[in-house]
């Protein structure tokens, strides 16, 4: 039986080739190299066109680089600073605060068993009506002395969401009703009588809410009104005095003005008043520049 002849290279391949070079490692050679190819086929998206997967997506941004679209855009503290209110703005009698009212400790740092009067407490020591959080810090304070009439005001303001501001509002205006009247007690355990009303105010931005706090000594429960009762001392001294506060807040857009306006003698009616009007004018044209710079 005569066996087929082996296959030989082709003439123009063993040209190329020195003598003697086997033929099987070229072979192999073109063996792998098919593979490669068909390799490469299949990574570079074997499934035929690029559109059935669709390109292949950016990489995500962190987080932390991404701009927030939760807060919106603050006021810079220079626009800030010219919504605030002045001594000029409340009369003569006005002036820079020379230091914190003593009855903020001995009256204000107190605690109470209700939760929305206990934190109406701690919104009168430590003026953070909006919250404590790098957020709601205020961009602007200012803080002014009566010298006739022993009143202190303090006044600020605040950028942060509108809807945020609003829910603060609204909680404000549950308190006459929630904490119309309850009793309070300091870190020594003196109690002390507390009462809430609502506070009329001017129509001034886009939406306000007040309340007058009076914080006395615990009385009978005879219905009498704490500023009214003899004991009440209308001058300076502490003890058997009669604390009054206002506590004002007005929302323009996405900025606010909050004040707190308290006295151990008559309240400063006026000063209110003016700080609402002359302040939420100011940060509704601290706004419009703003707008208008950008």
């Amino acid at each position: 039986m005569q066996h087929a002849p082996a296959a030989r290279p082709s003439p123009a391949l063993s040209a190329r080739l020195p003598r003697g070079t086997a033929t099987r490692p070229l072979i192999a050679a073109a063996l792998a190299a098919v593979l490669a190819l068909a390799a490469s086929a299949c990574v570079g998206g074997g499934r035929g066109t690029e559109g059935q997967d669709g390109p292949v997506p950016p990489t995500a941004q962190s987080p932390a680089v991404l701009p927030s679209a939760e807060l919106p855009p603050v006021l810079t503290r220079g626009q800030a600073r010219a919504a605030l209110v002045g001594a000029d703005d409340l009369g003569e009698t006005w002036e820079p605060t020379r230091g914190a009212a003593t009855w903020r400790d001995e009256l204000l740092k107190a605690t109470a068993e209700r939760p929305d009067c206990r934190r109406l407490l701690d919104v009168l020591y430590t003026e953070e009506l909006f919250g404590t959080g790098a957020a709601t810090a205020p961009r602007a304070t200012a803080a002014l002395d009566d010298v006739d009439g022993g009143a202190q005001l303090h006044y600020r303001v605040t950028s942060y969401r509108a809807a945020d501001l609003d829910r603060t509002l609204a909680w404000l205006g549950t308190l006459p009703d929630t904490c119309g009247r309850f009793e309070a007690r300091d870190a020594h355990g003196t109690a002390r009588d507390v009462r809430v009303t609502g506070l009329t105010l001017p129509e001034a931005g886009d939406a306000r809410r007040g309340l007058r706090v009076t914080v006395g000594d615990t009385a009978p429960d005879d219905g009498e009104d704490p500023r009214t009762d003899p004991r009440a001392d209308t001058g300076t001294d502490i003890a058997g005095g009669v604390l009054t506060v206002d506590l004002v807040a007005v929302r323009v857009g996405d900025d606010a003005i909050s004040l707190t306006n308290g006295t151990l003698g008559a309240p400063a009616d006026d000063a209110t008043r003016i700080s609402v009007e002359v302040g939420a004018d100011r940060l509704t044209e601290a706004r419009r520049q703003g707008r208008a710079q950008v």
